[in-house]
């Protein structure tokens, strides 16, 4: 595959953090598009748009501080919310990792969990993708599973009964909200760590975490 090679950054950007959800209004807000929410966050907080339209993507350039311990210099990173749909999301994140020549270290996703409960979050280094349908298709096209992650919970299905894809496309009930806003908080904080090189430091401060 493409980056089995020893791999330098060009065109500045370090790293790519990208949010995995579907793209419209129809999925807005709904619990399949954590990702899409963490790197509207990410933009909101330094201050930059994720409207350009690159890598089958609405992307934005963004330099994002160390928030880690030894912190050093701020790096320049790629934001970056696939317009593919969910289950094709490697389309996007290889062409971004070909384009900037990144390897999959230095590649962030943010993805929904529906096996963590609303409000938590956990972070891996690397691993399979746990039924995940972005996960599956940047593995499946990438070749590799070496991907940093920081999946958010969204909560189990309420009924054994209830259809997963019904589950995963509705929006968070209100009684949510404030776990919601806390594991994306949380996510961000992560990010600035894990985009520092601190991901083991990033785990042990935000894995397993709840607002309860």
């Amino acid at each position: 595959m493409f980056f089995r090679k020893k791999f330098q950054p060009s065109g500045g950007i370090a790293f790519i953090i990208c949010g995995l959800g579907n793209p419209g209004t129809r999925y807005e807000n709904t619990r399949h598009n954590c990702g899409f929410m963490a790197i509207d966050d990410l933009a909101k907080k330094y201050n930059v748009s994720v409207k350009k339209l690159r890598f089958k993507s609405l992307t934005g350039d963004a330099t994002v501080n160390n928030a880690g311990a030894g912190a050093g210099e701020p790096r320049r990173v790629l934001l970056m919310k696939p317009s593919t749909y969910m289950n094709k999301s490697g389309e996007a994140v290889t062409e971004a990792m070909r384009f900037y020549k990144l390897p999959p270290a230095k590649v962030l996703l943010i993805c929904d969990d529906v096996n963590l409960p609303a409000g938590v979050i956990r972070i891996r280094e690397k691993g399979s993708d746990g039924g995940q349908n972005g996960l599956k298709s940047i593995i499946m096209l990438s070749g590799s599973d070496e991907f940093p992650r920081i999946r958010i919970g969204i909560g189990g299905k309420p009924h054994p009964d209830y259809d997963l894809a019904d589950w995963v496309l509705s929006p968070f009930h209100k009684s949510e909200a404030k776990a919601l806003e806390f594991a994306l908080a949380n996510a961000l904080g992560a990010a600035e760590m894990i985009v520092s090189g601190d991901v083991i430091g990033a785990m042990n401060r935000f894995n397993g975490r709840s607002s309860g």
